[in-house]
């Protein structure tokens, strides 16, 4: 996958980002949405750029996919470089608790302020921003109590802004996700790619799948080993990320006409799996 030289929607995401400069005077701080799995990638620099001096909260999301060890290391990573970061997950609750507290921690000044003009209890506004499948909407689904913005398990469904009241007097404004136009680091592709936040459509699913091999067999390879039944002889050196997809293929019996391997219905179980959490909490990005 040759990411440096690929645009990813360049005409969309400049209207996303016209449309996160547009609303940035209307709120009164940012709520940026990154995958845990892959904090680094899924931090897009222009939305730090672009969110200019707004108070901004991080969650680090779908935190029960990710390794819990790995987790506490992101949780010391940004407690050093002074940002508060909440690890959630949009479906089952976690760390939401921790998320209005936060809010008032880091509004602190801006609510005496309110205090002070006979202005207490006054709405508080939010932009949540992210890159595409980062599960903005889920977010604020489980923050207004009900479905108010849609929702899927795929990139690329909010299609405009949309302002939604919550039961914590709190008002988020959604967005559409936002990717940069080209990325200087091939990885940083490999692992949007990876756990899906862009369109398995634009891509060879069977290469998404091998490079996910080629992560899962050096960060997790009992997980990986145990979850296909494959022997950990099959994932050494002398086999090719390829040929383990076609032994998993085999051994989930996959098969077209003349024995054949359906390695596409492979790759794509395999990808699915993974981004659903059936081989394990797995991370992707340490930090450092």
């Amino acid at each position: 996958m040759q990411s440096k030289q690929i645009q990813w929607f360049p005409g969309h995401m400049a209207k996303t980002k016209r449309l996160i400069k547009e609303s940035l005077p209307l709120v009164d701080f940012v709520i940026e949405i990154l995958d845990a799995r892959i904090p680094y990638s899924s931090h897009n620099p222009d939305i730090e750029k672009l969110s200019e001096n707004k108070p901004r909260i991080i969650l680090l999301n779908k935190a029960s996919l990710a390794s819990p060890s790995v987790n506490r290391q992101w949780k010391t990573y940004y407690k050093k470089i002074n940002t508060d970061c909440i690890f959630t997950d949009c479906n089952t609750g976690e760390g939401f608790g921790e998320i209005m507290p936060a809010i008032n921690t880091l509004l602190a000044d801006k609510l005496v302020r309110y205090s002070e003009k006979g202005m207490s209890g006054k709405a508080l506004k939010a932009l949540v921003v992210g890159i595409p499948n980062s599960g903005k909407s889920t977010f604020i689904n489980r923050m207004a109590g009900s479905v108010k913005a849609k929702a899927e398990n795929r990139p690329g469904v909010t299609k405009d802004k949309q302002w939604v009241q919550t039961k914590h007097g709190l008002y988020l404004l959604d967005t559409p996700g936002v990717l940069w136009p080209k990325f200087d680091d091939r990885s940083v592709g490999e692992c949007l790619a990876i756990t899906g936040a862009i369109r398995d459509g634009v891509l060879d699913v069977e290469e998404i799948a091998c490079l996910l091999i080629a992560m899962l067999r050096k960060i997790a390879p009992d997980i990986f080993c145990q979850r296909y039944k494959i022997s950990n002889e099959n994932i050494s050196e002398k086999y090719s990320d390829y040929d383990i997809l076609t032994e998993i293929g085999k051994k989930r019996g996959f098969l077209i006409g003349g024995g054949e391997i359906n390695t596409e219905r492979t790759a794509l179980m395999l990808l699915d799996e993974f981004r659903n959490g059936k081989i394990g909490r797995i991370s992707l990005e340490f930090p450092g």
